[in-house]
């Protein structure tokens, strides 16, 4: 049921955007944005639709912010592999933005589709109080309290002569990675009237087991499967869960989180199933 789900909200983002980025007098930057958003899990689309269904909100309806956190990740994505950040040649088993067009290219393809996130929020069949709680749950979640402030902690922390504790790179990771999931999450009960708390609680648990999984991946993964590099986590030094926990130790916190996920939901009972397979997926990927 799961895979059948994921893989149905990632063609429902997939059709849904296919004509809506490109742009008629500067083709390459429709491509590029288009290539950004292509060849991922559409994992954040999903948990946008999935927590949607809770509240019986329509696929029709919840395509829009399941498609602006797509556009939304993918340009973090986009800046994240540029030189100036962690220099990466490849996304998604793919060339990235900046490799396969350039760096002008890059940035303002991840501008155009930040921008266009928020967008696609406004255009949504809710009425406009809603509109505005997701655009501003997703504005926090995005910015200097969310996922760039996150970013900014990681940067600072591969020249810091003080290596990061648990709870300083908990704290980080929750911002850098955490926040765009628990707003995935969090999406449908805002779209449907319901209670937050619930799907925050699962989102920050789920939140900080996929990053887990990352660090992970990274020790363990082979680039090909992953679709990245390797590896590079221990070559810059960086402070992760892995390095403060051992292999071990990361994968048994994983496993913690997981459980801490799934009761979250208990709320929905068999509703809620295909989420709780979510985030035992989230921990047992290969990329």
């Amino acid at each position: 049921m799961f895979q059948d789900r994921l893989n149905e909200s990632a063609a429902r983002v997939a059709d849904f955007l296919v004509h809506r980025l490109q742009v008629p007098l500067r083709p390459s930057l429709g491509d590029a944005m288009q290539h950004a958003v292509s060849g991922g899990k559409c994992l954040r689309g999903f948990l946008v639709m999935e927590s949607a269904r809770l509240f019986n909100i329509s696929p029709e309806r919840s395509i829009y912010p399941a498609a602006a956190i797509e556009c939304l990740h993918a340009y973090s994505l986009i800046h994240d592999d540029l030189p100036c950040m962690d220099d990466d040649d490849l996304r998604r088993g793919q060339p990235t933005v900046h490799v396969k067009w350039d760096e002008a290219t890059a940035v303002l393809a991840g501008d155009a589709l930040q921008s266009y996130a928020f967008e696609l929020i406004t255009c949504a069949d809710f009425d406009e109080k809603i509109q505005a709680e997701l655009v501003f749950a997703l504005a926090k979640a995005a910015g200097k309290s969310g996922m760039v402030g996150g970013q900014a902690a990681d940067i600072a922390a591969e020249t810091s002569s003080t290596a990061l504790s648990l709870e300083q790179i908990t704290a980080l990771q929750k911002g850098k990675t955490g926040e765009l999931i628990t707003w995935s999450c969090r999406a449908g009960a805002i779209m449907g009237h319901g209670p937050h708390a619930p799907m925050v609680a699962y989102g920050n648990a789920l939140g900080l087991a996929f990053q887990i999984a990352d660090d992970i991946l990274d020790v363990e993964g082979d680039a090909k499967t992953v679709g990245k590099a390797t590896g590079k986590d221990a070559d810059a030094g960086k402070a992760t869960f892995v390095s403060l926990l051992g292999l071990d130790g990361a994968k048994a916190r994983a496993a913690e989180l997981v459980e801490l996920a799934c009761d979250a939901l208990s709320p929905y009972g068999a509703e809620a199933e295909t989420l709780k397979e979510a985030a035992r997926f989230v921990v047992q990927r290969k990329k």
